[in-house]
């Protein structure tokens, strides 16, 4: 069985949503758009930050896929099997077919629970948690608000990530929390563990989140990259980064952020580059074998922060490209980079980070948005989420 579309979107996550959303205006209507996405549920991850800590509400964060597919456009309810770019088509779970004029790729990003021994295992039991599923993510309060002390380790994988500033955030929440509410702090160290050798990439904002660690009384471990958990006996064992060395350090808190890769229907496919992410052009999204693929997002091989404010940026671009190739003109529009990351630093401040592939500065407002501020907490937690589900996921914003 064969069915043919104009545009085919594989992913209903933000960016393919989004991309739908602008289509479908740009068309007047979703006619002879098909969007492949397998989940009945849609999450907006970015406030999980925040469920972790306690302070926002995990429903909140769920919505039916069904609700959110624009008008007009077709849902298909399966997974995408094998790509065949040479021949304009693609081949889904059920064995189906579908061809295409124009396809978009926008299937995020895998989250490889399996990449550290024990994880799963260990995974909501004995101080271990992880805010990065909606599953697991009640873990994280359950731990934090039971954690009476010892060593609280927050780790960051050798990978790229969704959010790249998601796990310091719940780190200096959790540090808040021990300090301010449950009076704990004097009895807890706190380490963040990361294979990097800095807590952020972004001059600007590394000073401030120096000066935050610092205030904090949190330890760095630099070049530390987290390889098993031994939950028998509580222990962390990291990998120093460019040696032979482990280093093991012994547990009463671990929030884990598991290592994460692009989907391996996308990896084993011609798309891939060859760290596996969709091979696109940086300004243009358009693919760079293929003229008729496009990508965004998190499986794209766009090399900036993956997050949902990149690619509130990208989707625009990418449409307007697209027509411009299908009326026969070069692709117009640049992306140059651009990714928000609004760091957390605790309960009632925020640091703004935004940012282009230059990693020079690309603030929204007119204020130095490196100092930590009360009014960008409040936009995190109340008004991005409304800003999502009615202006990005609607093509408006």
């Amino acid at each position: 069985m064969s069915r043919h579309y104009r545009i085919v979107i594989v992913g209903g996550g933000s960016a393919g949503i989004s991309v739908a959303a602008r289509l479908a205006h740009k068309l007047g209507g979703g006619k002879d758009i098909a969007l492949v996405e397998p989940s009945e549920k849609h999450y907006y991850q970015p406030l999980w930050t925040l469920v972790g800590a306690g302070v926002s509400d995990k429903a909140s964060t769920v919505r039916p896929e069904a609700g959110l597919i624009p008008k007009g456009v077709t849902w298909i309810k399966d997974r995408v099997a094998s790509f065949d770019p040479d021949h304009d088509r693609l081949s889904l779970a059920s064995g189906e077919e579908l061809s295409y004029d124009q396809l978009v790729v926008a299937a995020g990003i895998q989250i490889d629970w399996d990449g550290i021994k024990g994880l799963r295992e260990a995974m909501g039991k004995g101080g271990v948690c992880s805010n990065y599923s909606f599953e697991t993510v009640d873990s994280t309060w359950e731990t934090l608000r039971n954690f009476e002390g010892g060593t609280a380790i927050f780790t960051t994988p050798n990978t790229p990530i969704k959010c790249g500033g998601a796990p310091q955030k719940i780190m200096y929440l959790a540090e808040d929390y021990m300090r301010n509410k449950s009076k704990v702090r004097d009895r807890a160290r706190v380490i963040f563990a990361t294979p990097g050798d800095g807590i952020f990439s972004v001059e600007k904002y590394k000073r401030t989140l120096e000066k935050v660690v610092a205030r904090k009384g949190i330890e760095m471990a630099l070049h530390h990259n987290l390889i098993e958990i031994r939950p028998e006996t509580k222990e962390a064992v990291f990998q120093i980064i460019d040696s032979d060395r482990t280093e093991t350090i012994p547990y009463a808190m671990l929030h884990v952020t598991p290592p994460m890769s692009a989907p391996d229907f996308i990896k084993q496919s011609p798309l891939a580059n060859a760290e596996g992410w969709v091979e696109v052009d940086p300004h243009t999204l358009q693919h760079l074998r293929y003229p008729k693929v496009w990508s965004l997002g998190d499986c794209s091989s766009l090399p900036t922060s993956k997050t949902g404010a990149a690619v509130r940026k990208q989707a625009p671009t990418l449409v307007t490209n697209m027509f411009d190739v299908i009326e026969g003109r070069q692709p117009s529009k640049r992306y140059n980079g651009y990714t928000s990351c609004p760091v957390v630093t605790g309960y009632g401040s925020l640091v703004l980070a935004e940012f282009d592939y230059d990693m020079q500065p690309a603030e929204t407002f007119p204020f130095d948005q490196a100092k930590e501020r009360l009014s960008m907490y409040l936009m995190k937690k109340y008004l991005l989420p409304p800003l999502y589900w009615f202006g990005m996921l609607k093509g408006r914003a």
